[in-house]
């Protein structure tokens, strides 16, 4: 009599088609994502360096505005100007903000919403805007 030999095959390890196809539609949607909201982002940090910059000038209103627009020409930012600063003096000390929505339309009626805001106040409070005369 012959005896059977039983050969035990090791588990295959592997990615398959299908989980390969999805890591990489995620992938891609991530991509596309950060490809869409990354200049937004620089553009806010813009802004905000450029209020800060405006604030060291150490000017009247009107002057800190007019210095924030030439950074912003600069810096090409486009989502916000020198009239959209809110400048408090709540404190005893200059503080500038501001606050806008950017609308980043990703795929038909799909669209993502973005609340940025800034200020140079120390503890980042952001000031109330003023009452609308």
């Amino acid at each position: 009599m012959q005896q059977a030999t039983f050969v035990r095959l090791s588990a295959q390890r592997g990615v398959s088609l299908m989980g390969l196809i999805f890591v990489l539609a995620v992938i891609g949607a991530v991509a596309v994502l950060g490809m869409r909201v990354f200049p937004t982002y620089l553009e806010y940090k813009a802004s905000k360096d450029a209020i800060f910059a405006a604030k060291a000038s150490n000017g009247s209103d009107i002057e800190m505005r007019h210095g924030f627009d030439k950074n912003a020409d600069i810096n090409r930012i486009e989502a916000i100007t020198g009239k959209d600063l809110i400048i408090s003096k709540e404190t005893g000390e200059t503080e500038l903000s501001f606050a806008y929505q950017k609308k980043i339309p990703l795929a038909a009626n799909f669209s993502l919403l973005i609340d940025y805001a800034a200020t140079t106040a120390p503890g980042g409070v952001m000031p109330a805007p003023p009452a609308p005369k």
